[in-house]
């Protein structure tokens, strides 16, 4: 150990904190890396796949973007090579090993990523799932499993229950549950006048889609609520009313993505009402600008309170933390590195808190006491734990980040363009 993280874990320890317990439980916390980030969510059903629609806007053309499976996959392997802790890595259906061949998405099958399940054993990590209800002819009219056309809503049904029994599949052969999330595009750009009809249709749709149990160890659902999205202003049928109703009548876990609320809202807010009524959650972790952009991540405010509201809810284990952007217009691996490296410093910051004094403070109407030693927290050497945190995972520490990742751009993405 260094005199500086020598240093910092006497000063936490003054506050009351345990910095070797906190480093423990950080290392063993999953985070999810999307797959998305580094194609664009292009997706491999068709060669140079692009998105055309959906409500879903991928900007910018950097050099570099994967262009096939296996590039993806070496790309996936350096981020996991430069973020410390413990990782699944998310894929939507559109990512399948499809041998070149187009497989649409209602025929979809397990040995489709049979591939990617002997990648993730070799690497290490789990995989979380999603069905792809975007940027296909099928969801061209902005509804999907809420369409009032019986042919498009049974396509999106198949896909939906094809999708879960990837789920299982993957969870029973790696061993570590795969998260099933659902997030459908549909709605309408102006008030649609049969707000009740599109979302008992939805219900009906989600009925028929999980009407097979699967067992928990392999697989869990998750219901991803949004507030609005491009071409869908005034109505989302999958509100956070709806799905916050559905999930905690069927057992399924709400998802609550950062961008999918009002920027004024605070998310971190509802985490603890939710882990009152419900066993668990997904976190997709992203950074809204003005509106569902989907901005990489950074070590900000709003990430830290949402760090701060799992672990102070007791139920931090209780969390699935899985990221979810996708920016073209910088270097697509210093994009995931930035964005999983700051989930992982605001549950390590969190993690550092004196939380039991923090709250006899409050009780006992220690106001100004409270506020104060909050502030100490700000000024502790919280970089020194972090570097060491990074050395014993044996990563990069933030210093070293940049010439890495520009090597590796030498090294491999310029080489294709």
């Amino acid at each position: 150990m260094n005199r500086m993280f020598e240093e910092a874990v006497q000063m936490y320890a003054d506050q009351g904190c345990d910095v070797e317990k906190a480093l423990a439980v950080v290392r063993k916390t999953p985070v999810s890396i999307h797959c998305w980030q580094g194609d664009d969510v292009g997706g491999f059903e068709h060669p140079g796949a692009t998105l055309d629609g959906g409500g879903i806007q991928c900007t910018g053309n950097y050099p570099g973007k994967a262009r096939n499976i296996a590039e993806l996959r070496t790309d996936l392997e350096e981020v996991l090579r430069i973020v410390p802790g413990t990782h699944k890595v998310s894929l939507h259906a559109s990512y399948g090993d499809f041998g070149g061949k187009f497989v649409d998405r209602d025929e979809i099958e397990p040995k489709h990523f049979d591939s990617w399940i002997d990648w993730a054993e070799r690497n290490g990590v789990g995989l979380d799932f999603n069905g792809t209800f975007f940027s296909h002819p099928m969801a061209a009219s902005g509804m999907t499993l809420s369409s009032k056309d019986p042919k498009v809503r049974a396509f999106w049904i198949e896909h939906e229950k094809r999708s879960r029994r990837i789920a299982d599949y993957m969870g029973s052969k790696l061993g570590i549950p795969c998260i099933l999330n659902t997030w459908i595009p549909d709605g309408m750009k102006d008030s649609p006048m049969d707000k009740y009809g599109y979302r008992k249709i939805l219900k009906q749709s989600l009925d028929e889609c999980f009407a097979i149990k699967y067992p928990a160890s392999h697989m869990r659902d998750a219901l991803e609520t949004k507030l609005f999205g491009i071409g869908a202003e005034a109505f989302t049928v999958g509100s956070h009313e709806f799905y916050m109703e559905y999930a905690a009548r069927n057992g399924q876990m709400p998802c609550m993505d950062l961008g999918h609320f009002h920027i004024g809202e605070d998310v971190s807010d509802k985490i603890s009402s939710i882990l009152l009524f419900h066993d668990e959650i997904l976190l997709h972790v992203s950074r809204p600008m003005h509106w569902d952009s989907d901005h990489v991540v950074l070590f900000n405010d709003t990430v830290r309170d949402v760090a701060q509201a799992l672990v102070f809810s007791g139920k931090l284990e209780k969390a699935n933390i899985g990221m979810d952007y996708f920016d073209g217009s910088i270097n697509r691996i210093g994009a995931w590195a930035i964005g999983v490296r700051a989930m992982e410093k605001a549950l390590l910051e969190a993690l550092l808190s004196p939380q039991q004094r923090l709250v006899k403070l409050e009780e006992n109407g220690k106001g100004f006491e409270k506020l104060a030693l909050s502030e100490q927290q700000k000024v502790l050497p919280f970089g020194a734990v972090w570097d060491e945190y990074c050395r014993r995972c044996n990563v990069p520490l933030e210093n070293e980040l940049v010439p890495e990742i520009e090597g590796y751009e030498k090294k491999v993405l310029n080489g294709r363009n």
